[in-house]
């Protein structure tokens, strides 16, 4: 924190310096939530109508989240069923909360990029594009080669903005990071509110630093923290999380979770039993709209590709680029408003907070709070004359050892819970410490970051004071997401990038081209990844300048206009995905 603000400080002064040697006006912005932000929230929500029960219930959770808010900062959960209005409600306690108690920024903490920019645009639309800034370890490019009037100029290498919608690899490997350009940031964390949407996404293996920095942001930095999900995890001390970086304190934001999940069930969850992929194919048939969720993205293409020629026959995976997976939920929500088959199938990032809204789900078999998220893209606005149908299905291909796991736990759990609920609060509840005992304390810092801060000397809530802070050997202990990912990007096609436009970026900055690729690239598994090389597929993208850095696709047979890009011919295990 300290290294952080004397970095920030030195590189607002040196800006400060040149702007003056150059007489260049430094455009405002602002820089903390203020009444006016909350004003035009206020607008925003009075121009909702609509009497639906949902509705009705949506702004019933909004204002007693708007009462909580009034109390003082520290822990808080938002326990609300998917499609009860999360992150309007976040946004209004996070405003209101501020605002009362001087807190300064509001920072929204999403799982998964694949979604960061469709949350960004709602506080867009409410706040205005300049109270916004979407900051993801995609766009925090290291900046090898670029001036340092480039380094400076880069948009919210200090968070100093009043709304920062981030995911959590670029949070929390911030908080253990030890380099400048994500340790600037830092001191803007401070005193702010902090959502931490989906919060039983937080990575297993470094469960309990992650928690152990929650509690220092907390204690030690005035923060206050929410947890906000539909699926709430037992991370608290209370809840009995078994290590000794339990949360504390906990206190519940939406009004009587039970009542609320009683209130919106929607859907009726089923185990249909073992289905292989012919019989999944025939079943996506003979439904004109439906979503089928495979945990396997091989799997996924082979089902995609079994029923392509369907009518409204869609696909959806991390195999494809960011601005393809976009232009697919934008054709599925316009043909599911307006009534015209569609038939998704989806790997399990469907889940991650996108609001589709589907009268039949299939699910592969999971742990229950998976289950519980592809319920929530099943009849999420309740116009259904009845409930809607999700269906457990056990499948023919194995899904990855971690992920086998969860659905054996998640078996274990509904069989133990009988006749209740699948999906309701006693069954999430019951899942979860069957996890934690399955998993053991240990397997929960399983990269012994938190032996690594009791042995360097960092003061927090899992070390004390000793000789020397090794901070580079925390930064390579705590990786959410190791370096095994490989990306490529696409060129021309439909969703690559255009080929002008990477002509003209070729003589700029790698962080300027790396921005311009976000949205056209792949992260591959690294067997994948080999294949393509080792036949010829890839190419780098001047390398004399970058090196082996940027890496494109070649041919655009290759990257298929509906389904990403193409392994059919590859021999690829389905067990890598």
């Amino acid at each position: 924190m300290l290294y952080g603000a004397l970095t920030d400080a030195d590189d607002r002064e040196t800006a400060a310096f040149y702007d003056a040697i150059a007489h260049k006006e430094t455009t405002r912005r602002p820089t903390e939530l203020t009444e006016i932000m909350r004003s035009k929230f206020d607008r925003h929500m009075a121009a909702m109508t609509g009497g639906s029960d949902i509705n009705v219930m949506r702004r019933q959770i909004l204002a007693h989240a708007r009462d909580v808010a009034q109390q003082s900062p520290g822990l808080f959960t938002l326990t609300v069923p998917t499609g009860g209005g999360k992150t309007l409600t976040s946004m209004a306690f996070g405003l209101d909360h501020a605002l009362r108690h001087g807190l300064r920024r509001l920072i929204y903490v999403i799982p998964f990029t694949s979604i960061i920019e469709q949350t960004a645009s709602v506080f867009r639309e409410v706040l205005g594009d300049e109270a916004v800034l979407e900051h993801h370890t995609n766009a925090d490019w290291a900046g090898e080669d670029e001036s340092e009037e480039e380094q400076r100029s880069i948009m919210g290498a200090s968070w100093d903005v009043p709304v920062v919608v981030t995911t959590s690899v670029q949070f929390f490997e911030s908080l253990y990071a030890a380099r400048k350009k994500r340790c600037r940031k830092l001191p803007a964390i401070a005193g702010s509110v902090v959502v931490l949407d989906e919060a039983q996404t937080l990575p297993l293996p470094l469960l309990r630093p992650c928690l152990a920095a929650l509690s220092e942001l907390i204690d030690g930095y005035g923060c206050s923290i929410v947890l906000s999900t539909a699926t709430q995890p037992s991370l608290t001390a209370e809840g009995g999380f078994p290590a000794p970086e339990a949360l504390t304190g906990a206190r519940e934001i939406a009004p009587d979770p039970d009542a609320l999940f009683n209130r919106l069930r929607r859907v009726e969850v089923r185990d249909v039993g073992e289905m292989s992929d012919a019989a999944l194919a025939e079943r996506m048939r003979s439904e004109p709209r439906a979503l089928l969720i495979v945990d396997n993205r091989m799997q996924a293409r082979m089902l995609f590709d079994a029923v392509r020629d369907a009518p409204g026959a869609c696909h959806l995976s991390t195999l494809m680029t960011p601005s393809h997976r976009t232009a697919v939920l934008n054709e599925v929500r316009h043909r599911l408003k307006d009534g015209s088959p569609v038939r998704l199938i989806s790997t399990s990032l469907i889940e991650a907070g996108v609001d589709v809204d589907f009268p039949v789900v299939l699910r592969a078999a999971a742990g229950i709070d998976a289950i519980a998220q592809a319920a929530g893209r099943c009849n999420r606005e309740g116009k259904l004359p009845g409930v809607g149908r999700v269906e457990v299905f056990r499948p023919e291909h194995d899904p990855p050892p971690a992920l086998e796991q969860f659905a054996e736990i998640g078996r274990k759990t509904l069989a133990e819970i009988g006749g209740g609920d699948p999906i309701g609060r006693d069954a999430v509840s019951l899942y979860f410490h069957k996890l934690w005992d399955t998993y053991g304390a240990a397997a929960l810092d399983s990269r012994t970051v938190g032996t690594a801060v009791k042995t360097t000397g960092i003061l927090n809530s899992i070390g004390a004071w000793g000789p020397e802070c090794h901070f580079e050997k925390l930064e390579a202990a705590f990786r959410i997401i190791d370096d095994g990912q490989p990306t490529i990007t696409v060129v021309d096609g439909h969703f690559g990038v255009d080929p002008d436009q990477l002509e003209k970026a070729r003589y700029g900055s790698p962080g300027a081209l790396a921005r311009l690729l976000r949205p056209h690239t792949v992260n591959l598994p690294f067997k994948l990844w080999q294949q393509l090389r080792d036949t010829g597929l890839v190419e780098w993208f001047s390398p004399d300048r970058f090196g082996d850095q940027f890496a494109l696709l070649i041919g655009t047979e290759h990257y298929d206009d509906r389904a990403g890009v193409a392994v059919s011919d590859l021999g690829v295990l389905g067990g890598v995905f």
